[in-house]
C-alpha cells in the first residue's frame, strides 16, 4: 500500500562506502601480553564492543581489516606480525595498544621491538600500561573517524598502504628479516645460531653435542 513516504534517498557513493566500512570492522587480535586481557574485556559484556559493529573477532587475517596489536612484540615475532599484516586485504588499519606495542615500554632490551611502527604502519596509538578498555574503545572511534574522512573510491590511497611513508618510519621486509635472523621465527624457519660478534653462522646440523 502506498503510504506517501519517499522510497528512495540520494547521497554520495563515498558516504555510503565509508558508512559501511565504519560500522562493520572485523578486528584481527594480536595479543601477546597483559594488554590482550584488556582487549578481551573490551569485547565482553561489560563494555560490549558489538555496539560498534565489531563483535566478530576474526582470527583469519584474510578476513580482517583492523589489526589490534596488544602487548610487547619480540624480534622473533616481528616477521609473524608483518606477514599477518601483509595477508590482510586492503583497505586495512592498525591499532597499537599499550606502551609496549607503541614504544617497547619497560622492555628496552635488544630482543624487543621498540615500537611496532618499525615493522608495520600504525593508524592509532593507545597509551597505557595496560590501557583500560575505554582507551581501546576510544582508539577504535578514532579509526572510525579516519575511515569516515577517507576517500574509498581512490585506488591510490589503498594501493600505497604497504609502501614506505616519506618519513621512513618503519623498516622494509629485508631489514626485518636480517634483524630477526639470530632469533628465528615461525614463518621462514631461518634460525641461525652463531657468533654474532664475528659474523660467523653455524648451521644447527653442524653442531656437536
Amino acid at each position: 500500500m502506498f503510504t506517501g513516504q519517499p522510497s528512495f534517498l540520494t547521497t554520495k557513493l563515498e558516504s555510503v562506502v565509508n558508512w559501511a566500512r565504519t560500522n562493520s570492522l572485523w578486528p584481527m587480535p594480536f595479543g601477546t601480553a597483559c594488554c590482550a586481557i584488556e582487549m578481551m574485556a573490551t569485547a565482553a559484556t561489560r563494555y560490549d564492543l558489538a555496539r560498534f559493529g565489531m563483535e566478530r573477532m576474526s582470527f583469519s587475517p584474510r578476513q580482517a581489516d583492523l589489526l589490534i596489536c596488544a602487548g610487547r612484540v619480540s624480534y622473533k615475532m616481528a616477521p609473524v606480525l608483518k606477514k599477518i599484516w601483509e595477508q590482510m586485504p586492503s583497505p586495512k588499519w592498525c591499532i597499537s595498544m599499550g606502551a609496549c606495542a607503541s614504544s617497547g615500554g619497560v622492555f628496552d632490551v635488544y630482543s624487543m621491538v621498540q615500537g611496532i611502527d618499525t615493522i608495520i604502519p600504525v593508524d592509532v596509538y593507545v597509551p597505557g600500561c595496560p590501557p583500560r578498555p575505554e582507551g581501546l574503545i576510544y582508539g577504535i572511534l578514532l579509526v572510525q573517524e579516519k575511515i569516515r574522512n577517507s576517500a574509498p573510491t581512490s585506488e591510490d590511497e589503498w594501493n600505497a598502504v604497504d609502501q614506505l611513508p616519506e618519513t621512513g618510519s618503519y623498516l622494509p621486509k629485508e631489514v626485518v628479516e636480517a634483524i630477526t635472523a639470530p632469533f628465528g621465527n615461525s614463518t621462514n624457519q631461518n634460525r641461525s645460531s652463531g657468533l654474532v660478534s664475528t659474523g660467523a653462522v653455524v648451521r644447527v646440523s653442524d653442531r656437536r653435542p
